[in-house]
Order: structure tokens, then C-alpha cells, then sequence
């Protein structure tokens, strides 16, 4: 049966176990769902999707009496007919009702379902998620929807990446000869192979200068681990066939690596320096992995001068969203200590979800870090991001305990890198607002009112109306409650306490800042009462005050400022309408802006330059290239965000810190950027670029829900962004000759993939990482199928069986001339495959 009514219902999912009046006897596991993208509608501004239920139960699907819930980042379009009732619960939470026309599913049969999301949709991970039905009569229990399935359809997305496409792109790439690379990335500022090699093994020494004990310990336990070569602990005396780590008066984070055949000399001014030759001494190790059992590992002779270009090359990890186990974290932190990567900013609260422990507030992980079907929100929040309704799964209630941050902290800090955290304010704060809500209806069913409102978050009488980005109605606090500045004041301690017990310094917390949407407290009662009383123009005033409460928490403590770069705005107007500006009140405090919104073709490219330029400390953490969470092009099989544009390697490696209009090629829709649309805006000024601290990728997990994902979307553009962190400013950037800067450029980059494909994926294939493999580009003329990949280094298979291929099909050699359907995957030497390119021949 199939209904034909188009019903607008932006996104369905499976429509599940129910039964009849009660409806707990339907075997919800005999329903299976499927969802297909159809097509775009009214100008891309709305998508047409199919979802088909199919009832494989015995007995029919009820007709009345369930729910189904879901979560979508697609608004879904409300709205009631005969058939179904949709409704948005909260955030990404949508729920359909049966309508009085819903006609029962019996056997065997099923329904499609035309449903359209009002915005467009790109990419798989844009399907719903989390689907589960909830009985009107047991209304506290959901349950999973364990048969749901995914199919994009390439051929209904305009204009997708096409396997043509892919081959045309990396047709333009012509291979570096490996002999003469340079053998480890990001690039040194001088480096020079020289004649000869040095063999590492038992009977080599590490001899240190006290100063460096901590890293000749990290090198020493690195070898074993790596090599399983123990070598000897040295004295303090020179000794031909050791190691040396060696103190001079090189600058801060600079060192000196000489390799010879006669032993190794590491020297530099400070640990931080020594322990970064150490990485590049690792990498030149790694190139050089020898075989299982080996006793010994030779390393080339070398010399290399190097130092960072900014002193701020930071990652952001969102585990908010979606979290991930402490083991993956610590696999991070030396995956950004081999790039050379020292600010690790741990995004740990938001609306979704709060993953840290603070002594004496329970409720911050008893209810902030469990997910699952609730009600009220009163045991757990609300299921997000496709988390489902079992608040018993193990990331539906994950958090990071005390002793966990303690060890991040002192693990993190053994590889010189700096852990901000971030305690999201006064926006995204719906996890902790929750969880000091149920903290203050438990002190007040006890008749303790002082201590029910000690860390209370919001106004209760507060009637205002409001949507954030993520469409919540109720994630911001009360600026005006003092309890608002106590619960902070509160986490702050707590986190000072930890890094101490780590013995690491707490020089900065970020507390977020970022959108804030229109309409929040304006009509709060208390904060009213506050805009009177400090005689304010408006709420938007509130702002600044809330901005100045926290410095005037922080400084006394010794703490920096950080936050998103809404902490130096402010609102004002023109002819009428309210927009954005640099906020001079803060602009000489100590504040550290993580400026994000330079999104090509939005309008606000050149705001990362405007707030340097008035004096605010910038790291450029810039969506159009930075945000990882971004998908790499525009196709329905390649996971991520696409709202500031797709963010491939080269958007990564080609960015110019100080000028990234110069080599702006695309907008955030993937089209080609003309140079006009920077035409009237800020350039950065000589004065700017001293306040400009350093850069930042970012990845947000919204759509990252395991760890093989989480890497498969960090690697391998980490690399690209440790390149332009770390490596110095590149010739072609500075060319002045537009002609010959793009030959430059494009010399320097097949260098650069040229390394990647060789030499760092062999070095994460060691690791274990689930880095991005390619998809093959594919071009059919005259009847031959020819193949090629983005980067060398990987093998291609093939079917014509229809078959997706393994590492047991077809070597591609050379183009294909048989007909049929041909598939073709580009697999590692590990035997592990990308995604599989199909084409007609």
C-alpha cells in the first residue's frame, strides 16, 4: 500500500512498534525502514526525501496509539493533516503522530511517505536519525528502531562531484620523485640529506642535559614502543654512537638535528624545542620502519634547522556532541605531537550534553551527560543527533571523571601541549540548565530553598521566545541571576583544582560566547529589572555586562578570557536593522578570540582582520578552511557540514594566514569565488598581524557518532593544517606575479602530496589511523575505463562481477577495456579500502 498524499514531513524515519489501543504487542523489530533522497525543490531551499516502512511482522502495524520520534538537523516543516501529526519537540527532536486517516500496515506491506525537508540536503549524514516509537500507554519507554536504512542516490544531487570530475583534478597532479623529499612534514625551515645513515639499537645511549631528562625519558620509551629497542641510559659525558640532546641559545620551540654516522646531536634552547626535534627524529624514524623482529632501525643522515612560525597551532575536539572515550583522546594528543601541535582546546560542554565531573554538582553528569527518551528532561535530555532513547548505552551517559582530566592533563602536558577547556556560556548551555534544574526542584522538594537557587541557571519567570542555530527554545542562562557567576565561579575552582593536581598551569578557559540568538532576555523579569537598573539602552547591553562578570571573575585568579569571536562584538544598527561590530570596550583586556565566521560568499570574510586590526588577540580558527567537520566535496557518499563550504586537502595546505583572500577559490557553495566579493573589505594591517596568535582547526561531531569516523574526518587534512601552522611562510605565498605564484604553488603542493601519499601514510597505517582514503577518480573514453587516486601510493581494484571490490579483485594497471558495470576502490597496504567508484562502460 502506498500513500500517494504527499505528506510534507520533512524528514520521517521508521515508523515502528506499535499496537493496537496499547499497542505494546507489535514486534518493533519486524519494522524496517529505508530512506532515499529524491531531489531539491524551490530553488534548493527545500528536498524532497522517500520513506518507506515496510512491516515484516506478523501482524499489522496499528493505526493509532504511537509515537515516532527523531532527530534531524534539517528543519522539518510542522504541520497537522488526516494522515500524521508532525511536531517539534525541542533542538533537533521531531515527533509524528498517526492522524485519523492513518490506516493500519498489514503484512507484508508498506508506505512511502514524500517527505520535505526545508533546506537543502547534500549528503548522507543529512538523513534522519534515532528513530524509535514510544506507546501511548507506556510513555516513559522508546523503543530503538533497529532496522533503518540509509541510500543516497548520486544522480538526484545537482551539481555532485562527479567520478569525471575526481579524475580531472587529480589528472593535474604529477608525482614527486621519493628520492629527493623532504622526509617529514610539516616542513623544516632547512633541511639537507647528507651522505650515510646512523643504525638506532640496544647499544645506542641517550646521553641529556638534565634540563631535557623528561624528554630523553619520552625518547627512550618512544624507541620501545615503536621499535622495541631499549637503549642505554647515558651520562653526562659525549659519547660516539648516542643520542645527545644538547641545551644552547636557539629561540623558543626552535631546534638543531644533525645525524651522522657516528651518532645523533639534538640541541635547543628550551624542552619545548628539544621535544619537537624529537618528533621530526621520530618521523625520520618512521620513514624508515624496518621489518618485524628487527634489532636495529637505521635513520639517514641529516641536518635540519627548524622553528615554528606561530607560537599557537591548536585542535579543537567537540565530544560534546557526541563523545569519545579518553583512549582516543590521548591517540590524538600524540597524533598532534608528532605534527607538532600544542593547544589542545577540549570543547566539553554544550547544549547536548556535559562530559566533565565537578565535586558537589552531581547533577552535571547525572542528567547533563545522559541521553535518552525523556519527558521532562528531569532523569536525562532529550535524545540528540541520532543518540536514540536508551539512556543505558554507554554514550548516552558518558562523561570524562575527575581522574580521567587529571591524566589528559598530564599526558597532554608531557608532550609540551596546551588542554583549554571549554565551558560553553552564556549560550549552549542547555545541559547545564537542565541539570541545575533538576538540582533546584531536588533541594526545593526538601524545603531548601537557599541552597535549591544556589547554582540555579535560569530566570523561571523568564517568558522570552527565541530559536537558536540548533533550534532550541531554552539554552541560554540568566545573565541578570548571581547564581549564574557562582556556578561558574564554581567550575573554574574545580578545573584550577585539577590542573593543580596535574601540577600544569590553568593560564585560560574558553566560556564559548557564540551564538546567541535574537530574542533571548527579552522578557526576563530579572534581567529587565537589571537593564533599568544600570540605567542599560536595552537587553543587548547585557552583553558587554555579562563579558565584564567574567573578567571580573577571572583576573583575580591569574586566568585569561578565551571564547568564540561573539566575545568582541556587539550589537548596533544601521538604517534600522542590527548587525555585528568589533566591541572596543575589551579590546585591551587580555581576551583570546577563536574568530570563525570568514565564510566565502557570507559576507563576514574579513572579520578574523577586523578584530585583529582593533586590537583583539586572534586565533584564526576560520571555517572556510579550518572546520573539519566540513564534508570534502559536494557529494551525497562524503560525510560532514557543507555550510561554509567544502574543505578539502588543498583548502587547507593553500591558506595564507595573512592574506587567505589571495587563494580564496571557492565560496561556501562550492563555486568559483570571484575576487570582487572581497572588494571593500579589511585587510590585515601590520598591526593586526601582531595579534594574530596563531591558527586552529576545529571539529565539531554533530554527524560523528565513532571513532573511526572522528578520524576518518581529522586525517589526513591534520597534515595540511600542521603545514601551515608550523612550516614557514611558502615562496609562492609571497610572489607577487600572480602567474608565477600559481606555478609555484602548484609545484610546492605535488611536493606536499607527494610526501602525504609516501611517506605520512605509511606512518599512520603503523598507527592504526582510519585516515580518509580517497574515492577513484574515473574517466570512460572510447570504451577504455582509466582510474587514478588523489594521492600515490595506493593500489586500485576492480570488479565487473557488480561486486564492491577488495584487495583480492582485479589489480588496475592500466585502463580497463571490459563492458558492464565497473567498480573501482583505491585500498592501502593494509588492505583497507575508500569508498567505491561505479561507472557504465
Amino acid at each position: 500500500m502506498r500513500l500517494k498524499k504527499c505528506l510534507l514531513i520533512a524528514f520521517l524515519l521508521p515508523l515502528v512498534a506499535m499496537a493496537q489501543k496499547g499497542g505494546t504487542t507489535y514486534p518493533v523489530k519486524d519494522l524496517h525502514v529505508k530512506w532515499t533522497f529524491k531531489e531539491h525543490q524551490n530553488s534548493n531551499k527545500q528536498s524532497l526525501s522517500l520513506l518507506t516502512f515496510v512491516n515484516k511482522a506478523a501482524q499489522p502495524f496499528p493505526a493509532a496509539n504511537w509515537s515516532l520520534y527523531f532527530n534531524s538537523m534539517k528543519e522539518i516543516e510542522v504541520k497537522t493533516s488526516d494522515q500524521l501529526i508532525i511536531e517539534q519537540v525541542n533542538g533537533d527532536l521531531f515527533r509524528i503522530r498517526p492522524g485519523k486517516g492513518f490506516k493500519t500496515i498489514n503484512k507484508g506491506d508498506s508506505v512511502v511517505l514524500d517527505i520535505v525537508a526545508l533546506d537543502e540536503i547534500v549528503n548522507f549524514a543529512d538523513a534522519p536519525g534515532g528513530l524509535y516509537i514510544v506507546w501511548d500507554n507506556q510513555p516513559d519507554k522508546g523503543i530503538k528502531i533497529e532496522h533503518y536504512d540509509v541510500e543516497p542516490v548520486e544522480k538526484y544531487l545537482k551539481n555532485a562531484v562527479s567520478p569525471l570530475d575526481t579524475y580531472n583534478r587529480n589528472s593535474k597532479f604529477i608525482p614527486k620523485d621519493k628520492r629527493a623529499l623532504i622526509k617529514l612534514l610539516p616542513t623544516p625551515v632547512f633541511y639537507e640529506a647528507r651522505p650515510g645513515n646512523f643504525s638506532v639499537n640496544a647499544a645506542t645511549a641517550i646521553i641529556s642535559d638534565p634540563a631535557f631528562k623528561n624528554e630523553a625519558d619520552y625518547l627512550s620509551d618512544e624507541l620501545f614502543n615503536l621499535f622495541k629497542i631499549k637503549p642505554v641510559n647515558g651520562s653526562g659525558t659525549l659519547k660516539e654512537k648516542s643520542i645527545q640532546l644538547v641545551k644552547n641559545n636557539l629561540p623558543e620551540g626552535g631546534y638543531q638535528l644533525e645525524i651522522t654516522a657516528q651518532g645523533i646531536t639534538l640541541s635547543a634552547g628550551n624542552a619545548e624545542g628539544i621535544f619537537y626535534g624529537l618528533q621530526s627524529l621520530k618521523s625520520l624514524l618512521l620513514a624508515n620502519s624496518p621489518a618485524k623482529g628487527a634489532k636495529s632501525v637505521l635513520v639517514n643522515a641529516v641536518v635540519i634547522k627548524d622553528a615554528p612560525r606561530f607560537k599557537y597551532r591548536g585542535l579543537m575536539l567537540d565530544v560534546a556532541r557526541n563523545f569519545h572515550p579518553k583512549k582516543e583522546i590521548l591517540r590524538i594528543l600524540d597524533l598532534m605531537a608528532l605534527y607538532k601541535l600544542n593547544v589542545f582546546h577540549f570543547h566539553i560542554t554544550d547544549d547536548e550534553a556535559w562530559r566533565i565531573a565537578i565535586p558537589g554538582l552531581p547533577e552535571l553528569t547525572e542528567i547533563g551527560a545522559k541521553r535518552g527518551h525523556s519527558l521532562t528532561n528531569e532523569k536525562s535530555l532529550q535524545p540528540t543527533y541520532s543518540s536514540g532513547p536508551d539512556t543505558t548505552e554507554t554514550l548516552n551517559k558518558a562523561f570524562y571523571s575527575r581522574a580521567d582530566f587529571v591524566e589528559i592533563l598530564k599526558y597532554a602536558a608531557k608532550r609540551h601541549i596546551q588542554v583549554i577547556p571549554e565551558i560553553e556560556s552564556p549560550g549552549h548551555a542547555r545541559a547545564a540548565i537542565k541539570a541545575m534544574d533538576t538540582r533546584y526542584s531536588r533541594f526545593m522538594a526538601k524545603g531548601k530553598r537557599a541552597e535549591a537557587e544556589q547554582y540555579l541557571l535560569r530566570d523561571i519567570n523568564d517568558k522570552s521566545v527565541y530559536s537558536s542555530a540548533q533550534y532550541w527554545n531554552d539554552n541560554i542562562v540568566c545573565v541578570a541571576l548571581p547564581s549564574v557567576y557562582t556556578f561558574l565561579n564554581k567550575v573554574t575552582e574545580s578545573l584550577q583544582d585539577m590542573y593543580r593536581e596535574a601540577n600544569v598551569p590553568l593560564k585560560t578557559i574558553h566560556f564559548g560566547g557564540d551564538e546567541v540568538p535574537q530574542g533571548v532576555w527579552e522578557k526576563s523579569p530579572l534581567c529587565l529589572e537589571l537593564v533599568k537598573q544600570a540605567k542599560m539602552k536595552s537587553t543587548d547591553d547585557l552583553w558587554s555586562y555579562y563579558v565584564s562578570k567574567l573578567q571580573e571573575m577571572l583576573k583575580p585568579k591569574g586566568i585569561v578570557l578565551s571564547g568564540w569571536e561573539e566575545f568582541g562584538m556587539m550589537k548596533t544598527y544601521l538604517d534600522g536593522k542590527k548587525l555585528m561590530v568589533p566591541n572596543p570596550l575589551f579590546a585591551n583586556d587580555p581576551v583570546q578570540l577563536d574568530v570563525w565566521n570568514n565564510v566565502i560568499g557570507g559576507g563576514t570574510e574579513d572579520l578574523p582582520y577586523r578584530l585583529a586590526n582593533g586590537g583583539y588577540k586572534v586565533v584564526l580558527t576560520c571555517s572556510s578552511n579550518f572546520y573539519l567537520d566540513m564534508a570534502y566535496n559536494r557529494s551525497l557518499t562524503e560525510p560532514g557540514h557543507y555550510w561554509a563550504g567544502f574543505v578539502n586537502m588543498e583548502k587547507l595546505f593553500s591558506f595564507i594566514p595573512y592574506d587567505y583572500y589571495k587563494n580564496a577559490k571557492e565560496n561556501n557553495k562550492g563555486e568559483p569565488v570571484s575576487k570582487s566579493v572581497f572588494i571593500g573589505k579589511d585587510r590585515l594591517t601590520d598591526y593586526g598581524k601582531s595579534n594574530i596568535l596563531g591558527l586552529k582547526a576545529a571539529l565539531w561531531t554533530e554527524k560523528i557518532r565513532n571513532t573511526e569516523l572522528l578520524e576518518f574526518m581529522l586525517l589526513p587534512r591534520l597534515v595540511g593544517f600542521a603545514e601551515r601552522a608550523w612550516a614557514a611562510d611558502p615562496a609562492w605565498a609571497l610572489e607577487k606575479d600572480p602567474a608565477k605564484s600559481e606555478a609555484a604553488y602548484e609545484d610546492s603542493y605535488a611536493d606536499f602530496k607527494t610526501r602525504v601519499g609516501l611517506i605520512e601514510f605509511p606512518k599512520l597505517d603503523e598507527g592504526g589511523w582510519n585516515y580518509r582514503i580517497p574515492p577513484v577518480g574515473v574517466k570512460v573514453t572510447d570504451g577504455e575505463v582509466a582510474g587514478n587516486t588523489e594521492f600515490p601510493g595506493f593500489n586500485i581494484y576492480y570488479t565487473t562481477n557488480g561486486k564492491e571490490p577488495s584487495a583480492k579483485d582485479k589489480l588496475y594497471t592500466s585502463p580497463i577495456k571490459e563492458k558492464g558495470v565497473i567498480k573501482l576502490r583505491a585500498f592501502n597496504a593494509k588492505g583497507r579500502g575508500g569508498n567505491t567508484t561505479t561507472v557504465q562502460n
